[in-house]
């Protein structure tokens, strides 16, 4: 019989590759991102920097104000995070709970339009937003996001919903509670783990989007992370690879951040299942 420190080892090799295979990239980022400018335009291929050197962090936060932009990254993903929840959360519950009529049509329209890729209505919203003057405005590009990932969050909620047995709000009627009451003091604390989980991927889809960033934010100060980052590719004739590792390694770590302080919600969010 295989005691368990020997099946822990054979598990950790048998993980190794895929280990290895995700954090090469963030492994190449963060060498880049300590190397001098100098160092990382040579032949010579070296895998670990001569020296630490923070000076590519203290560029773009002291001469290109990266700080701004990762403080309107946080700003519009937030934002749209608690918009696409508060308009999701009735919605969600009311499809999984109110026998509504065309309710399987509606959810497979929602479903349709997850397929249809955002750079194709950008060119109508653009026009939309211009007319009405909401044009380099942060809430208003809060406002497009949540409508884009709205229909996502709907549909991760509702297949959470769909989980919690129905007998836990019953119970809280028959005890006189109102639907309301049972919703927010019963059901919805059940149903943490499926709203965590939901909040996490639209807040990274959020704080990923670059196209509509792009197009609806003119002013430089204005922009969002991901897009001051594809602008470092065009500066002076070449591509500073210093300065879009560290700026790259900068704006992973709100994300990072965010998926290990809750990734207990998360495990147990996608699990399925409110109630065992």
């Amino acid at each position: 019989m295989i005691g368990k420190p020997l099946r822990t080892l054979i598990s950790w090799l048998l993980l190794l590759p895929i280990i290895i295979v995700i954090l090469f990239p963030f492994a190449v980022m963060l060498s880049t991102a300590l190397k001098r400018k100098d160092e990382v335009f040579t032949f010579t291929l070296t895998w670990f920097p001569k020296e630490i050197y923070f000076g590519n962090f203290a560029e773009l936060f002291l001469e290109l104000g990266f700080g701004r932009a990762i403080f309107n990254s946080l700003y519009i993903s937030l934002g749209a995070t608690l918009v696409s929840l508060a308009l999701a959360l009735p919605a969600a519950y009311a499809l999984s709970r109110l026998p509504i009529r065309g309710k399987g049509f509606f959810t497979g329209y929602l479903l349709i339009t997850q397929m249809i890729s955002p750079i194709v209505l950008i060119l109508g919203l653009f026009r939309m937003f211009a007319a009405l003057g909401l044009i380099n405005s942060h809430n208003a590009l809060i406002i497009g996001h949540s409508a884009f990932f709205m229909a996502f969050a709907v549909w991760m909620l509702k297949s959470y919903f769909d989980t919690v047995p129905k007998d836990l709000e019953e119970a809280a009627w028959m005890d006189g509670a109102s639907r309301l009451r049972a919703f927010g003091a019963i059901f919805l604390p059940i149903c943490i783990p499926g709203i965590a989980v939901t909040s996490i991927f639209t807040f990274v889809n959020s704080w990923n989007e670059y196209a509509m960033s792009l197009t609806m934010l003119r002013d430089a100060d204005m922009q969002t992370a991901p897009v001051q980052v594809a602008f470092l590719t065009g500066t002076l004739y070449e591509i500073e690879w210093n300065l879009i590792m560290a700026g790259t390694l900068v704006t992973t770590i709100p994300v990072a951040i965010i998926f290990s302080g809750i990734q207990g919600y998360l495990v147990r969010g996608l699990s399925v299942g409110g109630v065992k």
